[in-house]
């Protein structure tokens, strides 16, 4: 249906190189990796304040006559997995992070490619932490936004997106949360704007906006603060002096919906993905028919150790292959012919056309994870 969105191979295999990725840097800055279910009974939903607030965005099923939403957003679950048991002050901060699906249900008129969807991925986070926590959280994420671009090659400009019109919680929370996400910005003399009234309807946030190789701006990350929906659970934890407390909660996103991010991706490297991001790596071109064997031993050698490879072994002209690799942007073609068969080695061009001398597979598989970023 429009806004929902089908995945075919190379979508596919470049979607989940993104998700390994981020699983990857998630687990080293001491996330835990949860899974929450597409649907919650509606008595969550209006416990969280959605319901009232958020009501024109959410869908929602009947299954054995209790009423149930689907989710338009992961907290709920995360909520839930926190009041799941007894929480200390030593415990904190609590960080869970999931890849999570939501839908929301935006106009037909707002739809667009894979950038404005009504089903997608989000790298969902949601951080328990005492107040005395919040601002170097705060920035802990901010780093790792920043982190993240640099790998991707994005600028980006942030924005502090105040209190809405509907809105829930009290004044002195907001106000509260305004100024912690306003201190962090500041103390770190890092530049933004003020957007008036663009927060979530519960809490104050900080957005992040990319600006591609054609110097549009695509919101992508986000950091939102939060003391209205830990105090509608009820959530807690035992201080020092034995007694119970509110943590708060930051909910945050670092490339946020993956549809948007890949669809943003595609146009701000046209393409041609950087080596270690690319669905296809190489792709083995044999000069004629007599080569096909050996094409095919080095093809099963490169994709034994992970390499993402492809073979061309029609009988057609090595020009008219290379020429077509091109087209589709792959960053190394592997010539085969008699002297790479004699000499158990592969040519590799890259897509730019320049001509790399003749390694062994071993050699090339090391010159294609070298290409591989490191945090």
């Amino acid at each position: 249906g429009p806004g929902l969105v089908i995945y075919h191979p190379k979508g596919a295999l470049l979607r989940t190189i993104l998700e390994d990725f981020e699983k990857k840097e998630h687990l080293k800055r001491g996330y835990q990796i949860v899974i929450g279910p597409q649907l919650l009974k509606q008595d969550l939903w209006k416990r969280s304040g959605h319901f009232e607030n958020y009501r024109d965005k959410m869908y929602f099923t009947k299954v054995e006559d209790a009423e149930y939403g689907i989710k338009p957003m992961n907290c709920l679950a995360h909520m839930l997995i926190y009041k799941s048991q007894i929480r200390s002050y030593r415990d904190l901060p609590l960080r869970y992070f999931e890849l999570g699906t939501v839908h929301r249900h935006e106009k037909s008129g707002e739809l667009h490619g894979l950038l404005r969807v009504r089903g997608f991925t989000q790298d969902d986070a949601h951080i328990l932490c005492r107040p005395d926590q919040l601002e170097a959280e705060i920035y802990a994420i901010i780093e790792f936004v920043d982190d993240v671009m640099k790998i991707f090659g994005f600028e980006y400009e942030m924005e502090l997106s105040t209190r809405p019109e509907k809105s829930i919680g009290t004044d002195e929370d907001w106000e509260k949360a305004t100024q912690a996400l306003f201190n962090t910005l500041k103390n770190k003399n890092l530049p933004f704007e003020i957007n008036e009234g663009d927060g979530a309807f519960y809490g104050p946030k900080i957005d992040v906006k990319l600006k591609d190789a054609l110097n549009r701006r695509w919101q992508c990350a986000t950091i939102q603060v939060d003391f209205a929906m830990p105090e509608r659970f009820d959530l807690n934890y035992v201080g020092s002096d034995g007694e119970g407390h509110r943590p708060v909660m930051l909910h945050r996103v670092i490339l946020g919906a993956m549809e948007r991010f890949i669809g943003v991706l595609i146009e701000h490297y046209a393409g041609a993905f950087p080596v270690w991001l690319a669905p296809v790596q190489a792709i083995l071109l044999t000069v004629t028919e007599r080569h096909i064997p050996y094409a095919e031993k080095v093809y099963h050698q490169l994709i034994q150790k992970g390499i993402r490879a492809e073979k061309d072994l029609r009988n057609e002209k090595l020009g008219f292959k290379v020429r077509e690799a091109q087209v589709q942007k792959i960053p190394y073609m592997l010539v085969i012919g008699d002297r790479e068969e004699k000499e158990n080695t592969v040519s590799p061009r890259k897509r730019s056309g320049e001509t790399i001398s003749s390694m062994g597979t071993e050699e090339f598989i090391r010159l294609v994870e070298s290409d591989y970023p490191i945090l």
